[in-house]
């Protein structure tokens, strides 16, 4: 039977894969791991206090539960908020400690929630991403080159321990009930930003889709490497068209500037970097999930949308 960790359990997604593996019949025990206190205990679940950068502590705990599998949720989700420091501190530097851990206790499978920030935000990228395409990232924008830097470890691990299984998941935007991040945030204006010439669309996974890929890499899935989304994608004039706005076009020259100006008078934490970010999305293609992993999401790009207005009309 499989023993689960998960790192970063009392956050958004890792609450929602907890109370998943939780009601898994193939798991036998899952301890939770974070800094936080879990707002909604889920029954049967070992809680622990954990900081993810602090290797012996999570090798102890590790340990001492005898945990087979490793699910490494925890990260900063919404970027520019505090330091790049802790921002490298946490994404990168736990990611090693948790690896370490994994290593030193004799853990079978890590299961590493990546992005589709991954791939980078770049003017060449491919109009459908896969995963033998390259993990680029963008070193202007510490998020994205954080999660290029936490693969390029992983890979370099996969090839000096082969005896530690990885399935890593390259993510796309995660929607569900409760969801408040940076592309959300885009959202909540007159008018919903458009960047004039920008073709790239929205990928989206629904939180429960993420939570059965992530139950299944715990259990009985093959290891690999594997993009997250629904099927299709949404574009921008779609999104203002469903939410009965209109876009803001902006050329990404004027964009750029109003966000220099803008950071530098400090009124935004967000640099003329971001224009990339919203210019030249990842959008990510799901078929090797859906053939070679055999999980297949239950909604679409489009539906996962449209649930979210959904419930947020409600709130």
């Amino acid at each position: 039977m499989t023993r689960v960790y998960v790192t970063g359990g009392s956050g958004f997604l890792g609450s929602s894969v907890v109370a998943g593996l939780a009601a898994s019949p193939l798991v036998e025990l899952v301890v939770s791991g974070d800094v936080r206190e879990p707002a909604y205990p889920a029954d049967g679940v070992v809680y622990e206090t954990a900081d993810v950068t602090d290797q012996r502590a999570l090798a102890e705990q590790f340990a001492r539960h005898g945990m087979t599998t490793v699910v490494h949720l925890a990260s900063i989700v919404n970027p520019g908020r505090g330091s790049e420091e802790l921002e490298y501190r946490v994404d990168v530097e736990g990611s090693r400690a948790v690896l370490d851990a994994c290593l030193a206790t004799g853990v079978r499978r890590l299961v590493v929630s990546s992005s589709g920030a991954a791939y980078g935000y770049h003017a060449d990228s491919p109009e459908w991403l896969l995963e033998s395409d390259p993990v680029r990232g963008n070193d202007e924008f510490s998020y994205s080159r954080h999660k290029r830097l936490v693969e390029e470890m992983l890979a370099e691990a996969r090839a000096e321990h082969p005896e530690l299984e990885q399935v890593v998941f390259r993510i796309g935007t995660i929607l569900g009930p409760t969801v408040a991040n940076q592309i959300t945030a885009l959202w909540d204006g007159t008018r919903i930003l458009e960047i004039a010439g920008a073709e790239s669309g929205f990928v989206f996974a629904w939180v429960d889709d993420v939570v059965g890929a992530m139950v299944r890499a715990a259990t009985d899935g093959p290891p690999g490497i594997f993009n997250v989304a629904g099927d299709g994608k949404v574009t921008v004039r779609e999104i203002a068209a469903a939410f009965g706005k209109k876009t803001l076009v902006l050329p990404a020259w004027a964009l750029g500037a109003a966000l220099a100006v803008g950071h530098a008078l400090r009124l935004t934490v967000h640099g003329p970097n971001r224009v990339g970010f919203l210019r030249y999305r990842p959008v990510l293609s799901n078929e090797k999930l859906k053939r070679d992993f055999g999980y297949v999401p239950r909604f679409t790009s489009r539906q996962a949308f449209d649930e979210y207005r959904r419930v947020r009309a409600t709130r």
